[in-house]
């Protein structure tokens, strides 16, 4: 096939701009959307401290985005036929800058969480129509290209934004983690209304609104989120409000999926999922989110917790991993478009089994490099999951399903992802129990080798001036600290372990989907 006509999308319409420009446009707020994400957790107890708040009241500040931003997500595509892409984009955009600057002005704990959820409406939607403009701008033989540019700013965000939230709330406030987006959020609206523009499709027509729809996922997805994020916290479904907030849920997103399929002018076109390698692909990405997110918060939590690393420094340890990923997501985007994508995603997730294998060797006297290694591998390893994945989910997706797609496709990590920390935190806690109950046995009379560093320990502090008593206090307290350190350490070899199985079991998902062929053309997706 010619140059030409590779570029020829639809009779007449072709992009405002060259592909890179209009890839950088989109790829800037995207990138914001995600930073901030992140960004926000580390300044938790700032932020409670400041507001007048406790810590466990100031987490509903992330809580409330992600409901918000969970909602809007799969609505994306509808709400693209119904204001047009560029113009929802930019007033996404713009709502997301508006609500950050109030965030930043914000003088209690309910003004920051409503602006908060003002904020996560204007995200939301952000990603998926990022990732559309991306699909539709790239010739389909680029396509690996521009999904490498979007997955630059999807997969880097969140691995610099603990740091950079730390670094900023260290050296300002708290309140300049928000500030920040404003000139950001600016020149992206510049720019996308410099360089953008929709194809003829997306205006044509009038779109009906499913009130009861929009109900019906705003009420599943948004109680679902709730659940997730707070479940671990609230000892799961012992607390009776987690319970019937999980009632709820399921009920409303199976009276969904019900309405959906037979209402004239769905939300959600559930129909998407009978194209070939969407479902396969929506699940494979449900499952990547699981596992990757679920690695992603262990190993901060390790280091500062348990091997006594500041913020500053776990973001250091964490950030090599970032600069790996962000060395081979071109590479992996030339390779997308002339290789197996399949092939391409196993790779990317035996690398991340690889780094998960490696932590389960960690004890409590690593080294800096001990840490950074395992980041590295497992940074190479996301470069080959995203992109693949992204592009062989929508590979046969005709044009005017894109924007509904990539809606799907993005809930789908983002629910897999709090899937992941949901589990990893609970199985943390479960295994920190069990194996606090078994070395807790061995801090006993009975046991010769406690007994011997019990007196051998009382000897040193009496010997040193401490009284007798005093001294059997203290080193007491030291057996039962090192077992609580001890028993923390072992849950997370154990996490680690489990995750690295995890993600190993992905692998046979992958070879579900088709293989993409080399260069899909417009036709092939569906004109």
């Amino acid at each position: 096939m010619s140059e030409t006509n590779d570029h020829i999308y639809e009779e007449g319409w072709s992009p405002l701009a060259p592909a890179g420009v209009v890839a950088l446009s989109v790829m800037i707020a995207t990138f914001m959307e995600v930073l901030d994400t992140t960004v926000v957790n580390v300044s938790l107890p700032h932020i409670a401290g400041n507001l007048s708040a406790t810590t466990n009241e100031a987490t509903w500040v992330v809580t409330s985005y992600l409901v918000s931003n969970a909602i809007v997500l799969p609505a994306t595509g509808w709400l693209s036929r119904v204001f047009g892409r560029k113009r929802l984009y930019m007033a996404c955009v713009s709502m997301f800058v508006l609500s950050s600057l109030l965030c930043g002005f914000a003088t209690s704990l309910a003004g920051l969480i409503t602006f908060r959820v003002i904020q996560g409406l204007g995200g939301g939607a952000m990603q998926p129509i990022s990732q559309a403009i991306l699909l539709e701008s790239f010739p389909s033989r680029k396509r690996g290209i521009g999904m490498a540019i979007f997955g630059i700013g999807v997969v880097f965000a969140p691995i610099i934004g603990p740091t950079l939230g730390g670094w900023i709330t260290d050296n300002y406030s708290w309140r300049w983690i928000f500030f920040i987006n404003v000139p950001v959020g600016i020149l992206s609206l510049l720019m996308t209304y410099l360089n953008v523009a929709d194809p003829p499709y997306l205006k044509r027509g009038v779109e009906k609104v499913d009130y009861f729809g929009l109900g019906l996922l705003a009420v599943g997805i948004g109680t679902l989120q709730v659940v997730l994020d707070k479940g671990q916290q609230a000892d799961w479904f012992e607390t009776p409000w987690i319970l019937h907030f999980s009632i709820l849920s399921a009920a409303c997103l199976a009276a969904l999926i019900f309405w959906e399929r037979r209402t004239s002018h769905p939300i959600i076109d559930l129909a998407i999922f009978r194209i070939r390698n969407f479902a396969p692909g929506t699940i494979l990405i449900f499952s990547i989110g699981v596992a990757l997110y679920g690695s992603l918060v262990l190993l901060p939590i390790f280091l500062q917790n348990l091997v006594g690393y500041t913020a500053m420094q776990s973001g250091l340890a964490m950030s090599p991993g970032g600069i790996a990923t962000l060395f081979c997501m071109p590479i992996v985007g030339i390779l997308v478009s002339r290789g197996d994508a399949r092939k391409m995603i196993a790779f990317g997730l035996t690398m991340v089994a690889i780094s998960m294998f490696m932590m389960a060797r960690y004890n409590l006297n690593i080294s800096f490099m001990d840490a950074v290694y395992p980041r590295i591998v497992m940074g190479i390893g996301l470069a080959f999951l995203f992109v693949p994945t992204a592009t062989a989910t929508v590979a046969f997706m005709p044009r005017d399903k894109i924007g509904n797609a990539t809606g799907i496709f993005n809930l789908m990590r983002n629910i897999g992802g709090s899937f992941g920390i949901a589990g990893v935190t609970t199985l943390l806690a479960r295994r920190e129990q069990f194996h606090y109950a078994r070395l807790v046995e061995n801090v006993s009379q009975y046991n010769p080798q406690f007994v011997e560093m019990y007196k051998h320990g009382v000897a040193k502090l009496v010997e040193a001036g401490q009284p007798y008593l005093m001294a059997q206090k203290q080193v007491i307290g030291i057996a039962y600290a090192q077992v609580i350190k001890q028993s923390a350490t072992m849950a997370f070899i154990d996490c680690f372990w489990v995750v690295g199985i995890a993600v190993l079991a992905i692998i046979p998902v992958v070879f579900i989907m088709r293989r993409p062929p080399k260069q899909t053309t417009p036709t092939v997706i569906g004109q």
